[in-house]
């Protein structure tokens, strides 16, 4: 292994935690928008769906980034954005970048692997099971 493969490999822990600590924050964003009109206003109607996929976001969220139940709330929120992928772009045409799904499509696969790979460091799932 070269000195560059061990730098990588040393930061693997801290860029994954950055992953899914980034990507937690601005999935919630999606959910203050749609239940609190911050950090702007929901640009459609809510119904009951849109309240639910906004409930998904901010909790599920709020979950992934402390790393708490990471593994479920990532699961949860990668098929709430392949449900709201195709209710919301799929009758737009297939292709993401021609629908405009291109974003919550990415959102699918994010909580994907952080379901698959679960919490990493600093997480309060990782301090719990370290207490047990």
């Amino acid at each position: 292994m070269n000195k560059f493969d061990a730098l990588l490999n040393a930061l693997s822990g801290p860029a994954y935690l950055a992953f899914r600590v980034i990507a937690a924050l601005l999935f919630m964003a999606h959910g203050t928008q749609k239940l609190f009109g911050f950090p702007s206003a929901f640009p459609m109607d809510l119904n009951p769906l849109s309240i639910a996929a906004g409930v998904i976001e901010l909790v599920g969220g709020a979950l992934i980034a402390v790393g708490l139940f990471t593994r479920p709330a990532a699961f949860i929120a990668s098929g709430m954005s392949a449900v709201g992928y195709w209710l919301a772009h799929g009758s737009r045409g297939f292709f993401p970048i021609d629908n405009g799904g291109e974003l919550i499509a990415l959102y699918c696969f994010i909580f994907l692997v952080i379901a698959t790979h679960g919490p990493g460091m600093f997480s309060i799932d990782r301090l719990i099971r370290s207490k047990s």
